[in-house]
C-alpha cells in the first residue's frame, strides 16, 4: 500500500515536470495552475480585508511596494526570461550556462548597487511620493518594510534568468507553480510575522516567497546542467544583452512609473483609496492572468521559435490563434463580471474590518478596470510577439504615449468639481453616497490608458503580421453574443434567487453568486456552440488532451510548432 501511494506520488511529480508542447494545450495547463495562484491571492486580499479593512495600514503596504516594482521594471528586467529565451533558444549547454552566470552576476552587481542608494535615501523618498503618510503612526514601519522589499526585484530578478530554462524546455506546470508559492509566503507574512513584527512582518513573508519562488526553477536549471555561478559579466556578452533587453526594460519602467503616480494621487484622495484601487486591480488580475497572461506566456516560445521572415506565415497564424482566444474569454468575462461584480468582491473581500462602503467602491472600480481586459490581454501578447521579432523600442514608445495619456486624464479628471460628471459617473455605478469616489477617476483614466496602448500595438504589427487585425473581428462579434446570453442568464437567475433567501451570510451570497455565474457560463458556451465558435472547439479538444495526457491515457501532447533545440 505504502509502494502504491509513492508511485502515486511519483506519477503526480512526472506530470507536473512534463514538457508540453501544444499552444492551447500549455495556455490551458498554465491558467489552471495560475487559478492556484489567483486563489492563494485571493485568501490573501481576504485576509488583508479582514484584518486591516481598508485603511492606513494596507494603504501604506501597497504603497512600499510601489518602489522595488519599480526596481524591477528597470534592472531585472535587463536579464529577464524575455531576452534570454530568443539567445538560448538553439544555443548548446556551455554559451548558455555563461550567458545565465553573466545575467545573474550583473543582476547581483546593478541591482544590488541602486537597491542599497535607495535604501539609504528611502524616508525622503516616500516622503516625495507619499507626504500624506507622513503622519501616520506607522510611518517608521512603512520605510523599514519598504527598504526590506528591496530584496524583492533581486529575487524575482534571478527567478526570471532561470526561469527562461524552465519555459524553453516547456515545463509550463512548474514555471506555474512559482507564482503559487510566492503567495504562500505573502499569507503566512500575514497570518504568522504580522502579529509579531508588524508591518515588516508582512514584508518577510514577501521575501520568503520571492524564495520560493526562485527555488521552482532550481531543479530543472540543474537538469539541464546549465546552473549559473557567479562570475565577472564581460563587456562584450552583457552589452549585447542589455541592448536588447533596454527597450523592454523602460516600457515596464513606464508602467511602473504610471502605477507610482495613481498610487500617489489615490493616496491624496483620502483614506482607503489606495487600497480599495489595489484590491480592484488584484480582482481584475484574475481573469488577466487566468487568459491573457497564459495564452502570452505560452505563445512566446513559438513567436520566437518563428520570429524569421521565412517562418513568417507560422508566426502570424499563431499570434493570431492566441489573439483570438484571448479576446473572446476576456469579453466573455466581462459580461459576467459586469452582473456579478458586487458578490464577488462580497464574497472575497466583504469580512471583518472592511465595511460595506468599501465593498460598493471596490465593486464599481472592478467593472471599471474589466473593461479594459481585452486590451490588457492583447497588450501582453503584442509586446511579446514585437520583442520575438526584434522591434524592442516600440513597445517602448507605445508604453510611453498610453502612460503619458493615463497620469494626463487622471490629473484632469481629478481637478473637475465633484458635482456634475463625477456625481454623475459615481451616480450610474451605485456609489454616489459613498465618500472617496475621486478614485473612480483614477481607475477610468487607467482603463482610457489601456484602450489607447493596445490599438498603438495592433498598428504596429500591420507590418510584422499582415491581415492580423482581421482575423480578430469574429471573436468580438461572437464573445459580445455569448458575453449578453450569460450575463443576461446571470442577472435574471440572480433576480430569481434574491427572492428565496435573505443575503445575510457569506453562504447565501457565494451561493447565490455560484449559481448565476454557473448558469450565466452555460449559457456562454450554449451561444458559442450556436455561433459555432472555432475557439470554443478549439478549447473542448485541447481541455480533452490535457485530460488524458495527464491521467495517463494518451502520449505526449502534438507540437504546435517546431521544437527548438534544448541546452
Amino acid at each position: 500500500m505504502v509502494r502504491r501511494i509513492f508511485e502515486r506520488i511519483g506519477g503526480s511529480m512526472n506530470a507536473l515536470t512534463r514538457p508540453v508542447r501544444g499552444l492551447h494545450q500549455a495556455a490551458y495547463l498554465l491558467a489552471a495552475l495560475t487559478l492556484a495562484s489567483q486563489i492563494l491571492a485571493l485568501l490573501r486580499d481576504r485576509i488583508f480585508a479582514h484584518t486591516f479593512g481598508a485603511g492606513d495600514v494596507l494603504d501604506l503596504y501597497y504603497a512600499a511596494f510601489r518602489v522595488p516594482d519599480l526596481v524591477f521594471a528597470l534592472i531585472a528586467s535587463l536579464v529577464s526570461a524575455y531576452v534570454l529565451i530568443p539567445r538560448i533558444t538553439g544555443m548548446d549547454r556551455e554559451a548558455v550556462r555563461r550567458l545565465l552566470s553573466e545575467s545573474a552576476s550583473f543582476l547581483f552587481g546593478i541591482g544590488g548597487s541602486m537597491c542599497i542608494v535607495l535604501a539609504v535615501f528611502m524616508p525622503a523618498f516616500l516622503a516625495f511620493l507619499y507626504p500624506n503618510f507622513a503622519t501616520s503612526p506607522y510611518h517608521a514601519d512603512f520605510v523599514l518594510l519598504a527598504r526590506l522589499l528591496l530584496l524583492q526585484p533581486i529575487l524575482l530578478g534571478l527567478s526570471g534568468v532561470l526561469g527562461s530554462v524552465t519555459q524553453v524546455h516547456r515545463r509550463f506546470a512548474l514555471f506555474a507553480m512559482s507564482p503559487v508559492l510566492y503567495n504562500l509566503g505573502i499569507i503566512l507574512g500575514a497570518v504568522v510575522l504580522y502579529p509579531l513584527w508588524g508591518l515588516p512582518g508582512i514584508g518577510a513573508g514577501v521575501i520568503i516567497g520571492a524564495l520560493a519562488y526562485l527555488a521552482v526553477n532550481i531543479p530543472v536549471v540543474r537538469e539541464a546542467g546549465v546552473m549559473p555561478h557567479l562570475c565577472l559579466p564581460t563587456f562584450s556578452l552583457m552589452a549585447s544583452v542589455v541592448r536588447d533587453s533596454v527597450p523592454r526594460s523602460l516600457a515596464l519602467g513606464m508602467g511602473s512609473i504610471t502605477a507610482l503616480f495613481l498610487t500617489a494621487l489615490a493616496s491624496r484622495v483620502g483614506t482607503g483609496a489606495v487600497s480599495v484601487f489595489t484590491f480592484a486591480g488584484n480582482l481584475e488580475a484574475v481573469p488577466l492572468s487566468l487568459i491573457g497572461a497564459s495564452y502570452a506566456v505560452a505563445a512566446f516560445p513559438a513567436l520566437s521559435e518563428t520570429s524569421n521572415v521565412e517562418k513568417r506565415s507560422e508566426f502570424t497564424s499563431i499570434l493570431s490563434a492566441s489573439a483570438r482566444h484571448i479576446i473572446l474569454w476576456s469579453v466573455v468575462s466581462i459580461g459576467l463580471i459586469a452582473v456579478l461584480r458586487a458578490h464577488i468582491v462580497r464574497v472575497i473581500l466583504g469580512t471583518g474590518a472592511f465595511d460595506w462602503d468599501a465593498t460598493r467602491l471596490t465593486a464599481a472600480l472592478l467593472i471599471i478596470l474589466a473593461v479594459g481586459l481585452v486590451a490588457q490581454g492583447l497588450v501582453l501578447l503584442f509586446s511579446r510577439a514585437l520583442y520575438a521579432v526584434r522591434q524592442s523600442w516600440r513597445p517602448f514608445f507605445y508604453q510611453l504615449a498610453g502612460s503619458a495619456l493615463t497620469v494626463f486624464l487622471a490629473v484632469t479628471f481629478l481637478a473637475l468639481p465633484t458635482t456634475g460628471f463625477l456625481s454623475s459617473f459615481a451616480g450610474f455605478l451605485k456609489v454616489g453616497d459613498v465618500r472617496g469616489t475621486g478614485i473612480l477617476f483614477i481607475a477610468l483614466a487607467a482603463t482610457l490608458g489601456q484602450l489607447f496602448l493596445v490599438l498603438l500595438s495592433l498598428l504596429a504589427l500591420r507590418s510584422v503580421a499582415p491581415g492580423l487585425g482581421r482575423t480578430l473581428v469574429r471573436p468580438f462579434i461572437d464573445g459580445g453574443v455569448a458575453a449578453l446570453a450569460g450575463g443576461a442568464v446571470a442577472y435574471t437567475a440572480l433576480a430569481f434567487l434574491g427572492g428565496i433567501a435573505p443575503l445575510t451570510t457569506l453562504l447565501a451570497v457565494f451561493t447565490e453568486g455560484f449559481i448565476a455565474g454557473l448558469l450565466g457560463l452555460v449559457a456562454a458556451a450554449l451561444a458559442l456552440y450556436v455561433v459555432e465558435n472555432e475557439e470554443f472547439r478549439i478549447v473542448v479538444s485541447a481541455l480533452d488532451k490535457i485530460i488524458k495526457t495527464h491521467t495517463g491515457r494518451s502520449a505526449l501532447l502534438a507540437p504546435s510548432a517546431e521544437e527548438p533545440l534544448q541546452p
